[in-house]
């Protein structure tokens, strides 16, 4: 893989100022930019300001090949994510798209990709409204006591003193044992449950030497869900699991409808919150004024928690987006079924909505960042994220004191998840567990 590099002087993206809705399409003829390699990773932020500075829309290339149209600035992603002309449903995507995105092999794309994030109303409509009551913000406050027993519980096992890997001690787990106790997945099956199979969401091409285990992933991933549709039916309750069980059965929805449900909440439930952790982490130990403050101020939790999703979220992109005819985005002329992309990250730090944009602040108000997306495709679980992210950031401050790295800023290796930020290990010092 290649480090993107960004041109210099005039604007290298096809638009010399930055265009206007309603203005004339213009042509976009310089080579895609491209979003992956080592550097990127790290820190794309030098990278989304250049594109931000040149304009709204921006010929990107993925790791597979494809190229995209990824979209930056704050006004314009809201506008976009908001937009009704752009759908998520995969049979919008072109042949050319299709060739080169569509990295899940059948027969599992068509029965473990039909699930929220790839459709559109009526039908997203009625298949959200089956989730709403599990995430309930009034439940999840209910649930907070449990949460902070998991997150002590997990703490507990780490060593007395001298430090750990926060990622595979701490961040790896919680949001999976927490995400097991609001949906309703039984302890024997949460215990069988393998965070490797997470991995299958970070694309492995058909030419890829790792493309054999990524296959083996997802049919044991297939068989999980299997069984714990098994699991509810021969044993019907009344949680989410169990009422979306119950809804393929009554015939509100398709088979693979229910297993592409249950893959999003196992995958998209968990690992995002286990990347945001290590990514707060970091943040805040590249901040050292900023984590002694908040670990003497935990009342800060709630509003320190909504500065850090905007300073650097998990989420860094969202999934594809397609119009159904060639349409005009800010002054660029798109094709129909060509790939749309918002970078949430590069709105987060746009400065026309954010004064000084690249700073961490904790008084910061409003925050209206975009880290959980926007429209109808804002993410269902984001007050279960929320609470998760407060107590696994007030549980480690309190009682983790000494908090440090162990490995310098450039030692930290970034997940290569096209859409995703977030490390793999954290080592840390601590002078002793509290």
């Amino acid at each position: 893989m290649i480090d993107p590099t960004v041109p210099t002087g005039g604007c290298p993206y096809g638009h010399d100022t930055p265009p206007t809705p309603g203005a004339e399409p213009s042509a976009v003829s310089a080579e895609p930019v491209p979003l992956f390699g080592r550097e990127y990773k790290r820190d794309p932020y030098p990278l989304y300001r250049e594109l931000r500075e040149a304009g709204p829309v921006h010929r990107v290339r993925f790791p597979s090949g494809i190229a995209a149209w990824l979209v930056t600035g704050y006004q314009a992603a809201h506008r976009t994510l908001n937009d009704p002309r752009l759908g998520k449903n995969h049979r919008l995507g072109n042949e050319g798209w299709r060739r080169l995105a569509s990295i899940m092999p059948e027969p599992q794309h068509s029965q473990l990709q039909v699930h929220l994030l790839h459709q559109d109303p009526p039908k997203h409509t009625d298949m959200r409204r089956l989730v709403l009551d599990g995430f309930a913000p009034r439940r999840i406050e209910e649930l907070r006591p449990r949460f902070q027993a998991i997150a002590d519980a997990l703490v507990d096992a780490l060593p007395a003193t001298g430090g750990a890997d926060l990622v595979q001690g701490f961040a790896a787990h919680y949001p999976f044992r927490v995400l097991a106790e609001v949906i309703g997945l039984p302890a024997e099956l949460a215990g069988r449950f393998d965070r490797d199979w997470g991995k299958v969401v970070q694309p492995v091409g058909p030419r890829d030497p790792g493309r054999p285990a990524y296959e083996g992933r997802l049919r044991g991933l297939q068989t999980y869900i299997a069984d714990v549709v098994a699991h509810k039916r021969a044993e019907p309750a009344e949680d989410l699991l169990g009422r979306l069980v119950a809804a393929q059965d009554d015939g509100r929805l398709g088979k693979e409808e229910l297993d592409s449900m249950i893959f999003q909440l196992l995958v998209a439930g968990q690992e995002p919150v286990t990347n945001q952790i290590s990514t707060m982490l970091i943040t805040l130990l590249r901040h050292p004024e900023q984590l002694a403050r908040l670990r003497d101020e935990p009342a800060l939790l709630p509003r320190a928690v909504e500065e850090l999703l905007r300073h650097d979220s998990s989420f860094e992109l969202t999934t594809w987006r397609f119009f159904a005819e060639d349409s005009d985005l800010y002054g660029t002329r798109i094709p129909a079924g060509d790939s749309v992309i918002v970078s949430l990250c590069a709105a987060n730090r746009d400065p026309e909505q954010f004064p000084a944009a690249d700073a961490l602040d904790f008084d910061r108000s409003p925050n209206p960042h975009l880290a959980f997306g926007h429209g109808i495709h804002f993410c269902p679980g984001a007050a279960l994220a929320r609470a998760e992210l407060q107590i696994a950031l007030g549980t480690l401050l309190a009682r983790l004191p000494g908090l440090r790295p162990a490995v310098e800023d450039h030692e930290l290796s970034w997940i290569p998840a096209v859409l995703a930020r977030g490390v793999d290990r954290l080592p840390i010092h601590y002078d002793r567990r509290g």
